[in-house]
């Protein structure tokens, strides 16, 4: 029997800020990720960060990732994810959740039991969420940032 882990704690949580502009250069041409092809020497434009990854700044936050119940949705220790507090949370999702007083990063399913929060590593069990237990989903996982 496996052992029953939630992981998925979060480390830290960040506050989003919209009053500064953070624009770089953007490529106008698609890089291939296989064979090399020759490059196409000009910009697309500017492209604004806070703008791409934070389109409802009121409503989104920063956390860091502690835990590998994630690992194979992308999410690893130390990565930042945005968190969309806006967006509804539907089936399939990932979530920042409080589930029993803690938080976590899991995928939201629902069926016809009910609520599961389920991680995306074979060596951590899906959570159900029973009607007796202190749950809210915080919001919606929207970007997935780690270094490479």
């Amino acid at each position: 029997m496996k052992n029953i882990k939630t992981d998925g704690t979060i480390k830290a949580i960040y506050g989003a800020r919209s009053d500064k502009k953070l624009s770089r250069p953007l490529l106008g041409a698609r890089i291939p990720a296989g064979f090399p092809s020759p490059a196409q020497d000009y910009l697309e434009g500017s492209l604004d960060l806070n703008e791409y990854l934070v389109p409802h700044p009121a409503s989104t936050f920063f956390v860091r990732v502690e835990g590998y119940s994630m690992i194979k949705a992308g999410i690893f220790p130390d990565d930042i994810l945005v968190v969309d507090r806006s967006l509804e949370p539907v089936s399939g999702k990932i979530v920042m959740a409080v589930y029993d007083g803690e938080l976590t990063i899991k995928r939201l399913v629902i069926d016809s039991q009910g609520y599961w929060l389920k991680p995306e590593n074979d060596d951590y069990e899906p959570i159900f969420v029973g009607k007796e237990m202190d749950f809210v989903v915080w919001g919606v996982v929207c970007w997935v940032i780690h270094k490479v």
